[in-house]
């Protein structure tokens, strides 16, 4: 039996409950407040926590989700409750309201791993619309400039994705398209999806790597332990995936598509990576070492100079002020971008916490909103 199929509903709990944990660490990390302070220490605790009340937000990773997907990709009705529990499929009143207790301008939406990608034929081509035009028609038109959205693509038909990303693009305003981890047993490098990376380089908008859960056979190699609490509690559900193995199979993605030659075909497709790299910035140096020389002669550019070139990157929950100090480290401040990865994560505890990281204001606004607005042409 596929292991997917087993979640039980603690497994839902569990990651709800590890991402929940993680933000809020994160947040109290980033900050650097410990729990009990004297009261100077409290004085400059406050001044970090009002510093730069006045930032504007763009969230580039936001994820919505509709109560037909949500029957579709749920493992089993535990799942789906949790699914719908966490407000995936709130695109109205309340969704605003958090974002305004944030301070968050514009959310950037983004259909929940898988979306439908991994749906054939006309269903899925089908599902794929009415998913865009849901946006389009609901959340984007009822709250005008509150809302911009990544395309979602029935990618099993690459020629039908590029054709509803051009449409998308054109006609509904959206800003580029998500993908969702390996599709089927292929990633974005292989031959078969070079009509989607075509499309995008041509209408000048990015493709945003999001992880998904693997296939069942690299599951079975990597995943599974032989401990049964570890199968009831997070194994299949959160170590193959936001524990763990979703972050190092974004980065494999990325190197992937480096090194067939993606970019070089593609010299101007533009990629977006999110959780403050998924491992790029503590691996920078060795990658860029031990795969230079080897790809010196198939490549046209160093391998580092494509993820200085051809990505971007976000903060999706992950505030933690020395992960993004490393990945500044790294990569220019003009290709990073804030998001939060709501509902997963809390949308406050994460603007709170960029507001009182010890940035240059100028390097903040970068991050914060202005280079969403030069990669997406859009305004705050």
């Amino acid at each position: 039996m596929n292991p997917m199929k087993r979640t039980q509903q603690s497994q839902a709990m569990a990651r709800r409950n590890f991402l929940g944990g993680a933000a809020a660490l994160g947040a109290g990390a980033g900050l650097s407040v410990p729990a009990t302070l004297s009261s100077a220490a409290t004085s400059e605790a406050s001044d970090i926590l009002l510093r730069d009340q006045d930032l504007p937000f763009i969230g580039t990773e936001e994820t919505y989700s509709t109560l037909e997907l949500i029957e579709h990709i749920a493992f089993n009705a535990d799942h789906a409750e949790y699914l719908k529990s966490t407000g995936l499929a709130e695109l109205g009143q309340p969704r605003v309201a958090a974002m305004d207790k944030a301070g968050i301008n514009v959310q950037i939406l983004s259909v929940h791993t898988p979306g439908v990608q991994n749906v054939p034929g006309r269903k899925g081509i089908d599902f794929a619309y009415r998913l865009n035009k849901t946006i389009a028609d609901g959340p984007m038109a009822t709250y005008p400039g509150r809302f911009q959205a990544f395309a979602t693509l029935p990618l099993q038909d690459p020629k039908a994705s590029a054709d509803e990303l051009e449409r998308a693009v054109r006609e509904d305003g959206f800003v580029g398209a998500m993908t969702n981890g390996i599709i089927g047993k292929r990633f974005l490098d292989h031959p078969d999806f070079e009509p989607v990376l075509a499309r995008a380089e041509a209408l000048g908008v990015p493709i945003y790597l999001h992880p998904g859960f693997p296939p069942a056979d690299v599951f079975n190699l990597y995943y599974r332990i032989s401990r049964p609490e570890y199968n009831k509690e997070y194994q299949d559900y959160i170590f193959s995936g936001s524990g763990f193995g979703w972050h190092q199979e974004v980065l494999i993605q990325s190197l992937r598509m480096i090194m067939t030659g993606v970019f070089d075909r593609f010299p101007k497709l533009r990629v977006i990576i999110g959780h403050m790299g998924e491992g790029l910035p503590f691996f920078f140096e060795r990658i860029a070492e031990d795969l230079g020389e080897p790809t010196e002669r198939s490549l046209k550019r160093p391998i580092s100079q494509y993820f200085a070139e051809n990505f971007w990157f976000t903060t999706s929950a992950f505030p933690r002020s020395e992960l993004l100090h490393l990945l500044l480290k790294h990569i220019n401040v003009d290709r990073i971008m804030f998001a939060t990865d709501f509902p997963f994560a809390d949308m406050k505890q994460q603007t709170d916490w960029f507001r009182g990281v010890d940035l240059p204001r100028e390097a903040k606004e970068r991050i914060a909103f202005r280079n969403a607005e030069t990669l997406f042409r859009i305004k705050v």
